[in-house]
């Protein structure tokens, strides 16, 4: 391997894709020899991020999804995109969930985007030429 490599993978947007999706990911982090503790904090952001496009971006209808990852191994970290040409919709102006607040009191919501801020060191949104472009990046 260079000092980058990427892939892509596109495929409708369903729930039921998530294990293609997983596996796609998991198969190019475990060649690349990610750690354990930040595969499995990847796993967790993926999983987030994927299923709430297959859940909102085209319902009730479905589309299609391109889940881009780029690999550089000086020094080793991921970048993962997700694109879809859903409605625009950005995850990160959702208000932060107040986690210290009683289980009663807290807001539904809010909290998969407050995980995937916790497990990774930069995500980005922004709605380009009809696509929501979400990326997020990782040192591993």
């Amino acid at each position: 391997m260079n000092n980058s490599e990427s892939r892509e993978l596109t495929l409708e947007a369903t729930v039921e894709n998530l294990s293609a999706v997983n596996a796609f990911i998991d198969d190019f982090l475990d060649a690349v020899g990610c750690p354990g503790r930040s595969h499995m904090q990847l796993s967790l952001v993926i999983e987030e991020i994927f299923v709430n496009v297959a859940s909102y971006a085209y319902a009730p209808n479905t589309g299609k999804v391109t889940v881009k990852i780029a690999i550089t191994r000086e020094p080793l970290s991921a970048k993962i995109i997700f694109i879809d040409s859903g409605r625009p919709y950005n995850p990160l102006e959702a208000k932060e969930p107040d986690i210290d607040a009683p289980i009663e009191e807290r807001n539904i919501g809010g909290l998969g985007i407050f995980l995937v801020k916790k497990n990774v060191d930069e995500v980005n949104y922004e709605f380009a030429d009809g696509k929501n472009i979400f990326t997020i990046f990782k040192k591993l």
